[in-house]
């Protein structure tokens, strides 16, 4: 297998469990050669990430809650004598009640949870993590297709994910002089621990799978290396854009 990572470092932030897409990008990225810092919430999660850590190789592992000030302060402390070649946003969060019931009924406090969580996260992430990127880098998110068309029960989060794209373009445009590209992976719908929280979740892959191009769902792997593309140098002229790694199934109109 070519090495397109090797002498790269990156942080992946948001890993929770081996079936998470964060825990897949960084399999990917550590298959590629990458050096691996990862994020974990909080004292509940670090058992697990710390298993998932010495799993993946990491060199460091970080506690950091992206809704906490001092945390991001602890992140950049951590960081400080680290150079960054890569950054994956895996954070995404929507109180599971405003997912249930009609998007007309979101709450206030829940509206403005998932805009904290799930976009502004990568604002303070981008903060934090862009002056350790010193020769450029890559920055990397991930959406879903719930952005920019109505998926049933996505409700909340498919707005959230509608201002975290605008927020990768506006990124992109002003961390671009700097050599740093930001772009995000559109990915399909993937069995994750997160995606439980969708109201008829399992009706969803059965479209895709018989409607999308490919025949199929997306993988875990499909979306881990459409990341290795965008950490690498051979994405050097990318940024500002929506990757797709779904089947193909966002081309579709019936």
């Amino acid at each position: 297998m070519s090495r397109l990572l090797e002498q790269k470092t990156a942080l992946v932030l948001g890993i929770a469990n081996r079936w998470s897409l964060a825990y897949a990008i960084a399999d990917a990225f550590r298959r590629h050669g990458a050096r691996l810092l990862l994020t974990y919430q909080g004292e509940r999660q670090k058992p697990a990430a710390e298993e998932l850590a010495a799993d993946l190789n990491a060199a460091q592992l970080i506690a950091c809650d992206v809704s906490q000030e001092s945390d991001l302060e602890r992140l950049a402390a951590a960081l400080d004598s680290e150079r960054l070649d890569a950054v994956v946003h895996s954070i995404a969060f929507a109180d599971r009640v405003d997912l249930m019931q009609p998007f007309v009924e979101t709450s206030r406090s829940g509206f403005l949870l998932a805009q904290e969580i799930s976009v502004y996260s990568l604002v303070s992430v981008a903060r934090v993590t862009a002056p350790r990127m010193k020769e450029g880098g890559s920055i990397i998110t991930l959406t879903y297709l719930g952005s920019t068309r109505v998926v049933p029960n996505y409700n909340v989060m498919g707005v959230a994910k509608a201002a975290l794209e605008a927020a990768v373009r506006y990124l992109a445009s002003e961390l671009g002089p700097r050599g740093i590209r930001v772009n995000a992976i559109s990915a399909g719908p993937v069995k994750t621990a997160s995606a439980r929280a969708i109201k008829d979740f399992s009706g969803i892959l059965e479209v895709v799978a018989e409607r999308a191009p490919l025949r199929r769902n997306t993988t875990g792997e499909d979306v881990g290396g459409a990341a290795v593309f965008l950490a690498s140098e051979l994405s050097g002229g990318v940024t500002g854009q929506v990757i797709f790694a779904d089947s193909g199934f966002h081309i579709m109109g019936l």
